[in-house]
């Protein structure tokens, strides 16, 4: 073998093993993006549950808001539509309805006193309020591995091994301006 015919196939290993490597990081990348994912399903499923206990314990006691009632729970159905179809911009908008309704119901609950003494209820209220923090610590770390995935296939070389591959990019999740406030359930209860 000749001194070129070394050098052309040292080259091709070279550029293959490169490739592997760029292959490699945006396999990892995208299961990044996919654990982030699974960490906010399993919040969202949580605080799924438990919504129903919630608007059990406040019928008992808030007879004359069967509408408020009515839309927490459509906003709940919402959300669990976009979570099971992993539709990311489908879920910040029933995100926002839940929020935004959760938050008419706590208010509500001012109004009767009983139902903020209930043990059940507190009990509740201090679950969905963990929840609703957990969702948004996890939301930020699904929005930034979204993010390195997004730059990663976007990014020369790479960008040519991920159109090569069928990488693509991914949504954030985002929540509306007016959506964005989180419902303090703990605030709401502490006046």
């Amino acid at each position: 073998m000749d001194i070129a015919s070394i050098i052309f196939w040292a080259a091709l290993v070279v550029l293959a093993l490169y490739l592997i490597g760029i292959y490699n990081h945006l396999v990892r990348i995208k299961h990044n993006v996919s654990k982030a994912w699974s960490n906010i399903d399993v919040l969202l499923k949580q605080r799924h549950d438990e919504i129903p206990k919630l608007v059990e314990t406040c019928k008992q006691y808030m007879k004359f808001e069967q509408d408020t009632l009515e839309k927490v729970m459509q906003a709940r159905s919402r959300v669990s539509q976009a979570r099971q179809d992993q539709d990311i911009s489908g879920l910040g908008l029933a995100e926002g309805a839940l929020r935004m309704g959760l938050g008419q119901l706590f208010a509500l609950a001012e109004d009767y006193p009983e139902l903020r003494a209930n043990e059940n209820f507190q009990h509740l209220q201090n679950r969905i309020s963990t929840l609703e923090s957990n969702i948004a610590d996890r939301r930020e770390f699904y929005n930034e591995s979204v993010n390195i995935n997004n730059i990663g296939i976007e990014t020369f070389p790479d960008l040519i091994v991920a159109r090569l591959l069928g990488f693509g990019a991914r949504d954030l999740l985002e929540f509306d301006a007016g959506e964005i406030a989180d419902v303090s359930v703990k605030q709401l209860f502490n006046s």
